[in-house]
């Protein structure tokens, strides 16, 4: 099939799936070109298995309008949905109605349960299990690797570290990684008929079959949890904290998707890139390993800023309002870019360059304002600590050839990338 080159901003559609099928290069040339743009572009809604198309929505793709956005939430709602750009129906809603879906103060009261158990106090105290994790992996992967050659990297490691993790935070056993790992799957798969199935009606049976595991699942394990609290992560939502506030079944259900999707999606799409960047360029690859433990905290960043893995969260205005040269009405739907974002050439010097000592980088891959990640010290303790095992134990670990994209517009994911070893492996 021929594809059209992009030479303007007449041949982008960001709500056309195929689009987010181009190759990376057309991507690039597409948002660059947005940016460039006088004002932000409307585009028709994408088609969903799960609802009419709207109006359309207004495209930001600068830095500085996704900022602004991000922190002013009076104006930018993320009601009803910041993760469809359709409106979802309300059986949707059970399972997809999590935080990141609710303004204040609703948002306000929910984010302060969860809060604590994201706080760099508590990731310091889960440091250690994350090290056992990431040893684990390490080891399964560096001795498949001697006994059977390449592997897929993406199911052997970027998938494992953080859905283990996850799942013990949670108290959930781990004879449940195979069910939990195959539903997240479907529910952060976009428009992926490898993972979905090819007609609307499969895709939208298939989202709502594995969000229905997922909420039976955390709801017997919250029930055991009421009976018997323990110290993970669950008991402390489900019991009432100091100011007596606790997670009914549906916030809990609606949480727990929400991070095995989120915390799990965002985590593994990083560490697959990031083997990915660091291939692909030898000379910051040896730049990070002459000196591990000091620059591989902007190597986290820079690869969390190239990667992107959460491409864009949706907005609602809720008010008349002027942002980025163009004045939106109440009801206008805004998608903020965070892919774009992060290759503003106004922030960024050479913002398609991998650099690891770009500093500073104000990438947005987090969000911002008062939805800014509340997983974000997790995820970057789990990238810091897999990427010093794998190089320190797989020196010679490298991807190899292209990876297999998963088909979305939404998580910059890859279902599939094969990884092989040059020289020798270290430890035992």
């Amino acid at each position: 099939m021929t594809v059209t080159p992009i030479t303007g901003i007449e041949d982008v559609n960001l709500g056309d799936i195929a689009f987010w099928g181009r190759p990376p290069q057309d991507r690039a040339t597409a948002f660059r070109l947005l940016r460039e743009h006088p004002t932000p572009v409307r585009f028709p809604e994408p088609k969903s298995p799960w609802a009419e198309s709207g109006p359309g929505y207004y495209a930001l793709v600068r830095h500085a309008d996704v900022s602004e956005a991000n922190r002013n939430a009076e104006v930018f709602s993320s009601e009803p949905s910041a993760l469809t750009i359709t409106d979802m129906p309300p059986e949707f809603n059970e399972f997809f109605g999590s935080l990141v879906n609710m303004d204040d103060p609703r948002h306000a009261s929910i984010r302060r349960i969860v809060s604590s158990s994201f706080s760099p106090r508590m990731m310091r105290r889960l440091t250690g299990d994350i090290e056992r994790i990431a040893a684990e992996v390490v080891s399964d992967l560096s001795d498949a690797l001697a006994t059977s050659g390449p592997r897929d990297f993406v199911a052997e490691v970027s998938s494992r570290v953080p859905l283990l993790v996850i799942l013990d935070m949670m108290g959930i056993p781990r004879s449940h990684y195979p069910t939990v790992l195959e539903c997240s799957n479907v529910i952060a798969a976009g428009d992926d008929p490898e993972l979905l199935g090819a007609t609307q009606t499969e895709q939208e049976a298939a989202y709502l079959q594995a969000a229905s595991v997922l909420a039976e699942l955390m709801a017997d394990i919250g029930a055991q949890r009421r009976a018997t609290p323990t110290g993970d992560l669950t008991s402390a939502l489900v019991n009432a904290g100091q100011d007596g506030q606790r997670f009914t079944d549906q916030e809990l259900s609606s949480f727990f998707i929400f991070l095995i999707v989120a915390g799990n999606e965002t985590v593994r799409t990083a560490l697959s890139h990031g083997l990915e960047l660091l291939t692909d360029n030898p000379d910051q690859r040896a730049l990070l390993t002459a000196d591990l433990d000091d620059r591989l905290p902007g190597a986290v960043e820079e690869i969390l800023r190239l990667s992107s893995p959460a491409i864009w969260m949706r907005r609602t205005v809720t008010r008349d309002h002027e942002l980025g040269g163009r004045t939106y009405i109440k009801g206008d739907k805004l998608v903020l870019y965070y892919w774009s974002a992060n290759r503003d050439e106004k922030v960024f010097e050479r913002p398609e360059e991998f650099d690891i000592l770009r500093s500073p980088n104000p990438h947005l891959s987090f969000g911002g304002g008062p939805h800014f990640c509340l997983g974000a010290h997790l995820a970057r303790l789990e990238m810091t600590v897999l990427f010093r095992e794998l190089f320190t134990r797989i020196p010679g670990i490298r991807s190899v050839g292209e990876p297999d994209q998963v088909l979305s517009g939404f998580f910059n994911g890859m279902k599939r990338l094969t990884c092989d070893t040059v020289g020798e492996r270290t430890g035992s």
